[in-house]
């Protein structure tokens, strides 16, 4: 599965910073579906965790890997990353990406 990304346009300067782990023991497919002229899909591998970047309307599907079953679709504001939070993550393992780059 190829990883695709665009960038957001300059006029969308208002972007959230974003944490999602895939807890599951199957691959999934992370894609933000719902941003106009804007593509970002990522194959996450069991255990892994992904930093990205998106605008506050933003949802995340997440799919299986195998049929691209819907399994979820999270608002992305409920996965910013917010200052100030100590929940034991430990970003030091985190992809990071713009999901728009």
């Amino acid at each position: 599965m190829a990883q695709t990304s665009t960038s957001l346009p300059d006029r969308w300067s208002q972007r959230i910073l974003c944490y999602y782990e895939n807890v599951s023991s199957q691959m999934q497919i992370a894609r933000i579906a719902n941003i106009p002229n804007g593509v970002f899909e990522r194959v996450i591998f069991p255990r892994e965790r992904l930093l990205f970047e998106t605008l506050p309307e933003a949802l995340l599907e997440v799919r299986t890997s195998t049929s691209a079953l819907l399994l979820d679709q999270i608002p992305c504001l409920s996965l910013q990353v917010r200052e100030g939070l100590r929940t034991g993550l430990n970003f030091a393992d985190a992809t990071m990406d713009s999901a728009y780059d």
